[in-house]
């Protein structure tokens, strides 16, 4: 009985250490929010592209797109917040811990640093360049982040950077990958993420 009790003390303690150190709120649901949102935005994208004024209004199409990815991320973000709030008030947890705070920190600057990167390529009319970068600086983002979270962000990152890199070396293709890489795979680590750690 005693080496039951010990056991038991010795989890709890694991769980208090890790809970200090990762940020374990994260939902699993707002990963297939996320995802759709992507689909649904890259379907658009695909529209408008093919359509008459996709391809006779250069300026029109881009700042079109560009409205189309920013609204993707804002929803993306704002349904992240609405279920990892639900979640941490699940488990008890804080919302916005200093294991959160640092998360956050390390996520945002490659995130920041990609955003900044390809309004640069945009800029320089290399559009073709917009969809792999974006997938690689995200990618280095998860893995930066990965510290301070699930462990399993850290592999998402890396099939996020090996998409870019395809995508980069495989021309004209670039919203198929970015469609997988925000797309699908986050809907498909998602579904994992809520099935191992949140479905009771």
């Amino acid at each position: 009985m005693d080496q039951k009790e010990h056991i038991e003390a010795l989890k709890d303690i694991r769980q208090m250490m890790q809970r200090s150190v990762r940020f374990l709120s994260l939902s699993g649901l707002s990963g297939i929010f996320a995802g759709i949102y992507a689909l649904a935005a890259a379907y658009l994208a695909y529209l408008k592209l093919e359509s008459g004024a996709g391809r006779t209004d250069a300026r029109g199409t881009l700042i079109y797109l560009m409205a189309l990815a920013l609204g993707c991320l804002i929803l993306a973000i704002g349904t992240a917040f609405f279920f990892t709030r639900k979640n941490a008030r699940k488990k008890g947890l804080k919302l916005w811990d200093d294991s959160a705070r640092l998360a956050f920190i390390n996520l945002s600057i490659p995130l920041a640093t990609g955003g900044l990167f390809a309004i640069a390529l945009i800029r320089a009319g290399a559009i073709g360049f917009v969809a792999p970068a974006t997938l690689v600086f995200y990618g280095l983002a998860l893995i930066n982040a990965s510290r301070h979270t699930f462990p399993m962000i850290r592999q998402l990152g890396i099939l996020e950077i090996l998409l870019g890199l395809i995508a980069a070396f495989v021309w004209g293709h670039g919203l198929l990958f970015w469609a997988i890489g925000f797309g699908l795979l986050h809907i498909v680590y998602g579904l994992f993420m809520y099935f191992k750690f949140e479905r009771s």
